[in-house]
C-alpha cells in the first residue's frame, strides 16, 4: 500500500515543495501548518511517517514529539530544522525522533532518508504476526507485550501481569495459555476480588464433607479443576494474608489441601496472577506477603493504560465496530466519523479498553447502527474533552443539547474554523451536512 506521510512545517514554501517531491516518489502526502493542525490530522487518520519542523508557532516540534511519544504513537518521525545544531539534534533524538535533517535539504537526501525510515516500519503481515490471539495494538508498549507473551508461553514459568482495570489482563493470560503446551488442558479464571473471603479458600482448594456448615459432600477446588492446565488468579492483591499463605504453599509444593482435610492432593498447574495494585506498596503496608510476591513475580508483564497508547484507539474502535457488525443485526454499515474519532482519542479512558468497547457499543445503538457522530458518544466522553481545544470548536463548541443562541454560536465558530467549508464544519459539529444546512437556514445564516 502507498505510504501516507504528514509534513508539519509553518514554512509554506518548504511544505508545498516537499509534498510535491514526495508525491512524485509515489507517496500520499498531507500537510499541516502547525502542531494543532497536525494533531487534528493524527486523530482522524493513520500515517506511516511524519516530517516535523523543530520550530513552529504555538506547539513547537519538540513539544509535539514529546506529546506523540507519551500517547504511545510509534510513527517514525524525521525532524527538520532551519537552525540545526548538535544540541537540537541530540535533544530531538533523545525525545524519540528517528532521524534529523537541517535545511536546506537536497531532494535526493530527503527522498533517501524517507525511504530508509519507511523501510524500517513493519509490514501489515508483520504487524499481524506480532498480535496475539486477537489482542489489538501497534504501539511500541504493546509490541513489547506481544513479544513477552510469545517468549514466556512455551515455558512453564509463573507469570505476574500488572495493569489497570480494563487493560486486558485476562486476555493476556488466555493468550499465554493458548500458546503453551498446556493449551489442551483447562484454563480456569478466578476473580479473587469478586468472591467473599470466607468462600474463596473453599473455591480454590476445595473442601471435604462436614468441613463447615453446608458442606454436605466432598468438593474439589479450582486448583484441582485446573490440573494439567492453567489457573488465572485475577486481582491477587485483594486476597487476605491467611489465604496468601496457602497460595504460597500451593506454588512451592505443587499440592493443595482441601478445607477440613489432612492429606494433600498433588496438582500440575501453571499459575498466572494479575493485579491492578502496586504489590510492593502492599508489602510495605503489610497487606501482601513478600515471599509470595517473589514466587509470583518470576516473569512480569506490564500492560499500558489506554491513555498511554492513544495511537491504538482507532484500531480498537474498528475492532469494536467489526464485532458489532458481525453480532448485531442492523449494524452492517456501522462506521465512525473523523470528529467522533478525535473525541475518542482525546478522552483519557479511566476504564481503559473495557470502557472504550462499552462506549462504542452504546454509541452504535444511538446511531442506529450507522455512522457514529460526536453527539452519539457518552456524555462523560463529550464533557471530558469539551475543554480541550484540539477536540472541539474552541469556545463555540457544539453540544448535543445546545439550542438557540448557544447552537447558533457553535455553528458560526465551526464555520470559521473550517474556513467556510460546510462538510468540514458539519464534521466538527458531529452532524450531517444536510442537518447543518437546515440549522443554518433556521438561524438566518448564509446558505448560498
Amino acid at each position: 500500500m502507498t505510504a501516507r506521510i504528514l509534513i508539519v512545517d509553518d514554512d509554506r514554501t518548504f511544505r508545498l515543495s516537499t509534498a510535491e517531491l514526495l508525491r512524485e516518489e509515489g507517496y500520499e502526502v498531507v500537510g499541516a501548518n502547525d502542531g494543532q493542525e497536525a494533531t487534528d490530522h493524527l486523530k482522524s487518520q493513520p500515517f506511516d511517517l511524519m516530517l516535523l519542523d523543530v520550530r513552529m508557532p504555538g506547539v513547537d516540534g519538540l513539544h509535539l514529539l514529546e506529546l506523540l511519544r507519551s500517547w504511545g504513537e510509534g510513527i517514525p518521525i524525521l525532524m527538520i530544522s532551519g537552525f540545526g545544531t548538535v544540541d537540537t539534534a541530540v535533544s530531538a533524538l533523545h525525545q524519540g525522533a528517528d532521524d534529523f535533517l537541517t535545511k536546506p535539504i537536497e531532494p535526493e537526501v530527503l527522498a533517501s532518508r524517507v525511504a530508509e525510515l519507511l523501510a524500517r516500519r513493519p509490514s501489515a503481515r508483520e504487524l499481524e504476526d506480532r498480535a496475539v490471539r486477537g489482542i489489538v495494538g501497534r504501539a511500541p508498549a504493546m509490541v513489547d507485550v506481544f513479544d513477552a507473551i510469545r517468549k514466556v508461553a512455551p515455558t512453564d514459568t509463573t507469570v505476574l501481569i500488572m495493569g489497570e482495570t480494563g487493560t486486558g489482563k485476562e486476555l493476556v493470560a488466555r493468550a499465554i495459555h493458548d500458546l503453551s503446551s498446556r493449551s489442551g488442558g483447562p484454563f480456569v479464571p478466578v476473580n479473587c476480588s469478586s468472591v467473599a473471603e470466607g468462600l474463596l479458600e473453599s473455591e480454590l482448594f476445595g473442601h471435604v464433607r462436614g468441613a463447615f456448615t453446608g458442606a454436605v459432600r466432598d468438593k474439589p477446588g479450582l486448583f484441582e479443576a485446573a490440573d494439567g492446565g492453567t489457573i488465572f488468579l485475577d486481582e491477587i492483591g485483594d486476597t487476605s494474608l491467611s489465604l496468601q499463605q496457602r497460595l504460597l504453599r500451593a506454588l512451592q509444593e505443587r499440592e493443595v489441601t482441601r478445607v477440613g482435610a489432612v492429606k494433600p492432593v498433588g496438582v500440575d498447574v501453571r499459575v498466572i496472577a494479575a493485579t491492578n495494585r502496586d504489590l510492593r506498596d502492599e508489602i510495605s503496608a503489610q497487606r501482601f506477603r513478600e515471599d509470595l510476591f517473589y514466587r509470583l513475580n518470576v516473569f512480569k508483564i506490564e500492560l499500558p493504560p489506554l491513555r498511554r497508547r492513544r495511537g491504538d484507539i482507532p484500531l480498537l474502535v474498528e475492532a469494536a465496530m467489526e464485532r458489532l457488525r458481525k453480532e448485531r443485526s442492523g449494524c452492517e454499515r456501522l462506521s465512525c466519523s473523523p470528529f467522533a474519532m478525535r473525541m475518542l482519542r482525546a478522552y483519557d479512558w479511566p476504564g481503559n479498553v473495557r470502557e472504550l468497547f462499552a462506549v462504542v457499543e452504546a454509541a452504535a445503538i444511538r446511531a442506529g447502527g450507522r455512522r457514529i457522530e460526536a453527539q452519539h458518544l457518552a456524555e462523560e466522553v463529550r464533557s471530558a474533552v469539551s475543554g480541550k481545544e484540539e477536540a472541539g470548536v474552541h469556545e463555540g463548541r457544539y453540544r448535543a443539547d445546545a439550542t438557540g443562541d448557544d447552537e447558533r454560536a457553535a455553528i458560526i465558530a465551526a464555520l470559521e474554523k473550517a474556513d467556510g467549508v460546510r462538510t468540514r464544519a458539519a464534521e466538527l459539529l458531529g452532524m450531517g451536512r444536510t442537518t447543518l444546512w437546515r440549522k443554518m437556514r433556521q438561524y438566518g445564516l448564509d446558505t448560498s
